[in-house]
């Protein structure tokens, strides 16, 4: 099991050099990534940053953690724009990008405020074409693609990302719907949410969707299950016997949730007491 913590880019958490304060003070204590969430507007009207730019800063205030975004939804970008911002920060951090997808949604009342498409049918297809135009591109070679939704003529996209063969792609899905794990088993991860903000994915449900991944996967690489939950940091016990189900039922990344209603302090002293460790005996 590997620790990161994921933090909100809007109100209170809306001042890039803080955030990197927060990642630097992450790897510092010990956890091993640092995630942020990718919106354009929130209802609230609240400050918001772009996620490309603070994902950079903090690849510069950090050595080693891995970083990304939880998660891009495809169709607000171009997926050539996509390719070349996650080469530039997989050289720029040296290989330390991991890149979050999804259908993204109207939670935040983004399609709402910018027209956007509501079917999310038309949105799964997009992500499917984007992923391949961003794989195809990230290829370094001649790249040609006619799609439903996208078109590219022998583009040539060099440099290639820093990591081999590419940077990894973690794909998101509401479960029990079946069609976003598919998508995720032709790629690197998954991220499974339940559908609301509030509710989280069960070790159990974690179980069954790693066993229904593991029918659709095609290769050995490896491959990560992602879970998001949110431990206090005081109850060692509780928090790592929490931890631990989740390992056992497949997880291999714990995030740690950072709610935007949380204060600064609250969340420093949290980042600071560590990330929860699993009780698994480890492999000799």
């Amino acid at each position: 099991m590997r620790y990161a913590i994921q933090l909100p880019i809007h109100g209170r958490y809306s001042d890039v050099r803080v955030l990197a304060e927060l990642a630097y003070e992450a790897e510092k204590a010990g956890w091993e990534g640092c995630f942020v969430w990718d919106h354009i507007h929130v209802q609230e009207a609240e400050p918001v940053m772009d996620p490309w730019i603070v994902l950079t800063v903090i690849a510069i205030a950090t050595e080693r953690i891995r970083l990304g975004p939880l998660v891009t939804p495809i169709f607000r970008r171009h997926p050539w724009k996509v390719a070349r911002e996650t080469v530039t920060l997989d050289h720029l951090s040296k290989g330390r990008l991991i890149l979050g997808v999804g259908l993204g949604s109207d939670a935040f009342g983004e399609l709402t405020t910018f027209g956007g498409l509501y079917d999310d049918r038309i949105r799964a297809e997009m992500l499917d074409e984007g992923l391949a135009v961003v794989a195809g591109l990230w290829r370094g070679q001649r790249f040609s693609f006619s799609g439903k939704h996208y078109h590219v003529n022998a583009a040539l996209f060099l440099p290639r990302p820093f990591q081999k063969p590419r940077v990894p792609i973690w794909v998101a899905g509401t479960w029990p719907r079946k069609g976003p794990f598919r998508r995720a088993a032709r790629y690197d991860g998954v991220v499974p949410v339940a559908g609301d903000l509030e509710t989280s994915i069960t070790p159990f449900q974690l179980g069954e969707i790693a066993d229904y991944i593991r029918r659709f996967r095609t290769d050995d690489r490896n491959f990560d299950f992602v879970q998001i939950g949110i431990t206090n940091g005081y109850y060692e016990k509780e928090d790592t016997e929490m931890v631990s189900r989740y390992a056992l039922a497949g997880a291999t990344w714990w995030i740690e949730s950072v709610s935007p209603a949380r204060s600064l302090r609250e969340v420093r002293e949290r980042i600071l007491r560590g990330p929860p460790k699993d009780r698994l005996p480890k492999a000799e």
